[in-house]
C-alpha cells in the first residue's frame, strides 16, 4: 500500500459538516479511517469517488471504519464556498462528516492538501487503527480494491497488535 507514515499531519479544517463537533484523527484511533479528498466541480469526484465514500460509509460499522470527506479546493475558489458545499452535500445525500480544507492566503493549495502532498482530486487516504497513514492515492481506485485494502487494515486487529500486520 505504500510507505508507512507513523505520525501523519493533522487535518487542517476550517469548517465541518455532518458532525456536531470538529474531528481529529487522534480521536479515531482504533478505527480504520478512510478520507476521500474531493472538489464539488471535479467530475471524477462526483461520479466515482463520492459515491464510493457513501457506499463505504453505509457498508461498515462507523465504530470500526470511519469515512471522512475532505473538500480541498485548489481551483475555482470563488464558487467553492462552504454554503455551496452544504447544499451539494444535501443534494448528493452525503451523510458522513466532511471537512473544508483550510485555505492558505499565500498559496492556492489548502493546508491539508499541501501537508499530505495531494496531487489533485479525487485522492484517497487510508489510516490504520494506530493512526498511521497506509495509503495516499491520487485518482480513483475501484470498489473491490478499496474494500480489500480496508479489509486488510481491519484484519490487523486492535491497537498494539502488530502480529497480524502485513504489507498492503
Amino acid at each position: 500500500m505504500g510507505e508507512l507514515i507513523s505520525t501523519p499531519p493533522a487535518l487542517q479544517v476550517s469548517h465541518w459538516l455532518n458532525t456536531p463537533q470538529p474531528i481529529h484523527l487522534e480521536s479515531l484511533r482504533g478505527r480504520v479511517v478512510v478520507v476521500h479528498a474531493f472538489q464539488m466541480l471535479c467530475p471524477a469526484c462526483v461520479s466515482l469517488s463520492l459515491p464510493q465514500a457513501l457506499r463505504i460509509h453505509e457498508s461498515f460499522d462507523e465504530q470500526d471504519v470511519t469515512v471522512l470527506g475532505l473538500h480541498t479546493v485548489f481551483e475555482h475558489h470563488a464558487v467553492m464556498t462552504t454554503d455551496a458545499l452544504r447544499v451539494f452535500a444535501h443534494e448528493y445525500r452525503l451523510r458522513f462528516p466532511i471537512g473544508v480544507d483550510d485555505a492558505s492566503p499565500q498559496d492556492p493549495l489548502p493546508h491539508t492538501m499541501r501537508a499530505y502532498g495531494l496531487r489533485g482530486t479525487p485522492s484517497l487516504l487510508l489510516f490504520d487503527r494506530q493512526g498511521h497513514l497506509r495509503l495516499n492515492h491520487f485518482g480513483h481506485l475501484d470498489d473491490l480494491r478499496v474494500g480489500a485494502l480496508i479489509g486488510q487494515l481491519q484484519a490487523e486487529g486492535p491497537i498494539g497488535d502488530r502480529s497480524q500486520r502485513a504489507p498492503l
